[in-house]
């Protein structure tokens, strides 16, 4: 089958020049003749830039992404990238909302937006449109510290309709991340993205992490902030490198990515990241943690081979994968960094064709998570020779 007729194609440019890197996306695109285009891209690009060339090239055709902590990309791990899917008018329907001021939705919003979602899907020719199901894909934020208000607003109007996604990054700069949608890049913002479509499709969330026997009680802390004074009533960092065995003087990303916490909710626990130590020797998480919360301190595992069984058992009962989309916690990759199995990750991506970026937090049915690998797999049509 050629590019043209393919239900989703696959593009990056390694370009540091936005306008040419949209150039180079748009050379490899356009000719898909896309209804929907979503991209992820480098913190370092140019965003005025980026958005005149969008424009520019891709003038008439819907997009939406935002900014990463790195990219998964048709190399692999990548970094400095812009990247994108172009998803055929034939296969996908595709509806996109945008909210511009995380802070103020509400309930009410989220079913009006949801019901518009519904109700107004992009005008292209579907094949056996009684046939195709929903998923969607939202892109916040990954710095406002609105995520849990927000997915769980979406995840009550969704219903049972499947939901991920991830916060956007900024290259581990925690300065600012950014949203795509409507033509411009907003902050505080996110991106609501509904496709339909007749492709057999799963989506999933995954994580390699087991839990150790250390608790440690939140005794004191700003929530709204997602930040952390004390923990069982000594100073967050020092109770924190202490429960791992470190010195505070010595606490960094790639140590928060090998000593994860997590809360246990019902019989499974979820990770709540560490995002930095702050002066005053608080901890500022990337998800939510509130005063009383008990955390307990986890054992990473290998991750391929968590990855490797969630992808056969999802490719046995959907069939082989036209694209994955993965929203990977920028965690995951410092600790494969740290381990040196970066290099197996990529090949492993790329034989699987997993297409994505790396996330300060990731979405999965309405709730938001750490250092986990969160996406959706696409199978290629049954009536297609694989």
């Amino acid at each position: 089958m050629s590019a043209c007729s393919d239900p989703i194609v696959a593009a990056m440019s390694a370009a540091p020049d936005a306008s040419q890197a949209v150039a180079e996306l748009a050379a490899q695109l356009l000719p898909a003749k896309p209804g929907f285009v979503l991209f992820f891209c480098s913190a370092e690009y140019d965003r005025p830039a980026l958005e005149q060339a969008f424009a520019r090239h891709f003038a008439g055709v819907t997009l939406a992404g935002c900014t990463t902590a790195g990219e998964i990309t048709p190399r692999g791990y990548d970094q400095g990238t812009l990247c994108a899917l172009a998803f055929s008018a034939s296969h996908f329907q595709v509806a996109l909302a945008c909210i511009e001021d995380l802070a103020t939705f509400d309930l009410l919003q989220a079913q009006q937006l949801v019901d518009a979602l519904l109700q107004h899907r992009l005008q292209h020719t579907i094949q056996d449109p009684q046939k195709a199901r929903p998923f969607v894909l939202t892109l916040l934020d990954g710095l406002s510290a609105q995520e849990e208000m927000v997915l769980l607003a979406l995840e009550t109007a969704l219903g049972n309709i499947a939901h991920f996604g991830g916060s956007a990054g900024d290259d581990n700069l925690l300065s600012a991340t950014h949203i795509f949608a409507n033509g411009r890049f907003f902050q505080g913002a996110a991106a609501v993205i509904m496709l339909h479509t007749t492709l057999p499709f799963e989506v999933f969330s995954t994580h390699h992490v087991s839990a150790l026997t250390d608790k440690l009680v939140v005794t004191a802390a700003t929530t709204d902030m997602r930040t952390v004074q004390e923990l069982n009533a000594e100073p967050a960092a020092l109770a924190y490198a202490a429960a791992i065995g470190c010195a505070a003087a010595d606490l960094n990303a790639t140590v928060f990515a090998m000593h994860p916490l997590a809360v246990k909710i019902g019989k499974d626990y979820y990770v709540r990241s560490i995002q930095r130590v702050n002066p005053d020797g608080s901890l500022t998480f990337y998800c939510a943690v509130g005063l009383g919360a008990v955390l307990t301190t986890m054992q990473p595992q290998p991750i391929l081979p968590d990855l490797q069984q969630r992808f056969a058992d999802i490719e046995q009962r959907i069939g082989e994968p036209l694209i994955t989309i993965g929203c990977d916690c920028v965690l995951r990759r410092l600790e494969s960094t740290e381990r040196e199995t970066l290099t197996q990750a990529s090949e492993f991506f790329r034989a699987h064709r997993v297409f994505g970026f790396n996330t300060y937090g990731e979405h999965f049915q309405g709730v938001h998570l750490n250092q986990t690998f969160t996406g959706v797999v696409i199978a290629k049509p049954v009536d297609r020779a694989p």
